[in-house]
């Protein structure tokens, strides 16, 4: 078993119309999907309460091809409380057809479980159609199959309000020092430049300061070649710590939206996943009059190319599911350009099917110089590093951006002493 490497490529041209049919990857249970006029309904376990919605207007599309969702409302919004909904579901009768899960050692241990449905075939078409830029399977790939398929990709930028940039004569910063200048312009006008958080994505500063500063050191956490207390490392954390200290950050116990803060002007800068642009539009904000986005500058010239952190989530089929067939048909049909631009049109987000174009023209701009490897793509921190390593991360970096120290150093030391635990059995 291995944990998947994400690389990424341009994408492949080219239209096709892609047919519905049985899936391989194991024999499944029940029938492949219905007809429009008698639907198979697919239950479907996921932890983004806030896409309910484009969820469920994705039915309107997928009826046609004899299929739609049952969206279950699952409980709490905490990721391990689902995690532990959704495995504990595996050992009932129902067991959910279709689930959101993550990737990375996570994804692993379902499969060393025999708990999902391989997807061998689907990537394989999907790939030769150009429906997926090659190497995004890499993420789904254990012992040399497949398993689940994407159900979105998210590309890490820096989200900032026009309106706030244009008022300080401000344009988006290609430098490091262009950014932290935008950083003292903005605080001498009572403008708090960034959002940051000590719940959710706490790792965020810490993972666009380490790439920027030293891509090599940032890949190695995935293998354990580096350490969280190598110097690159602790300097990347220390200068962190000193943007913190200089008061460019909002307090990190604020529970407001980010979305609704950087809408309001209460922030000017946010660096979030492109997700962020479906939950800016939902508060009737556009793209490019209202908010832009630009890549996280280079800490050090060093670094080569800026970085563009790209995650992607899995939408997967559970092993002996009632609908086992119809979810891999779902799967299937998921990939397609007909699901793929309904959903685009629904979350106003990006797609990973290369056909598809981005709404927002910032985002697109971003999307394409990635595909023209323009960027070196590196894959988010929370899936990147083992999960033992990431959970003890949350309350890590929660506490550092919590009550900043002036050295971070015994805070990465209590991270090294969970990835040495890890590492020491898996190497």
């Amino acid at each position: 078993m291995r944990t998947p490497r994400l690389v990424a490529t341009g994408a492949v041209a080219g239209l096709f119309a892609l047919t519905l049919s049985a899936c391989s990857g194991g024999s499944g249970g029940g029938s492949g999907a219905g007809t429009a006029a008698d639907p198979v309904t697919l239950s479907f376990y996921n932890d983004k309460s806030g896409w309910t919605d484009s969820f469920k207007a994705e039915n309107k599309t997928s009826v046609k091809r004899g299929m739609k969702l049952k969206v279950v409302q699952t409980p709490g919004t905490d990721a391990s409380a689902y995690d532990s909904f959704v495995t504990q579901a595996f050992r009932t009768n129902e067991k959910p057809d279709l689930f959101t899960w993550h990737t990375g050692s996570q994804l692993g241990d379902l499969v060393k479980q025999n708990m999902v449905a391989e997807t061998t075939d689907l990537w394989t078409e999907a790939e030769s159609k150009g429906l997926v830029p090659k190497g995004l399977k890499d993420n789904y790939t254990y012992d040399g199959k497949q398993y689940c398929v994407p159900l979105n990709v998210s590309y890490w930028s820096v989200y900032y309000n026009k309106k706030i940039f244009s008022d300080n004569g401000l344009e988006p910063p290609k430098t490091f020092a262009d950014m932290t200048h935008a950083a003292e312009v903005l605080k001498k006008a009572g403008v708090t430049p960034f959002f940051q958080m000590n719940t959710v994505f706490e790792f965020v500063w810490f993972q666009n300061m380490l790439a920027a500063s030293d891509p090599d050191a940032y890949a190695g956490l995935a293998t354990g070649k580096t350490k969280f207390t190598d110097p690159a490392v602790v300097e990347a954390a220390k200068q962190w710590m000193r943007m913190e200290h200089e008061g460019y950050f909002l307090d990190a116990g604020v529970r407001s939206d980010p979305q609704a803060l950087l809408a309001s002007g209460k922030v000017a800068m946010a660096s979030m996943g492109s997700f962020f642009t479906g939950q800016l539009t939902a508060l009737g904000k556009k793209p490019e009059k209202d908010f832009g986005e630009f890549a996280f500058p280079n800490v050090s010239p060093s670094a080569g190319k800026n970085q563009m952190i790209l995650e992607t989530g899995p939408l997967c089929v559970t092993k002996g599911a009632a609908n086992e067939k119809a979810a891999l048909d779902y799967s299937k049909w998921w990939l397609t350009d007909e699901a793929q631009k309904a959903w685009t049109a629904n979350r106003g987000d990006v797609s990973f099917n290369p056909h598809v174009k981005v709404p927002d023209a910032g985002m697109a701009a971003l999307v394409d110089a990635t595909g023209k490897n323009e960027f070196r793509v590196q894959q988010r921190f929370q899936e990147m590093v083992p999960y033992s390593v990431y959970t003890r991360s949350k309350e890590v970096f929660g506490e550092l951006v919590s009550k900043p120290p002036a050295d971070p150093t015994p805070a990465l030391e209590a991270l090294q002493k969970e990835a040495d635990a890890y590492w020491s059995k898996h190497k």
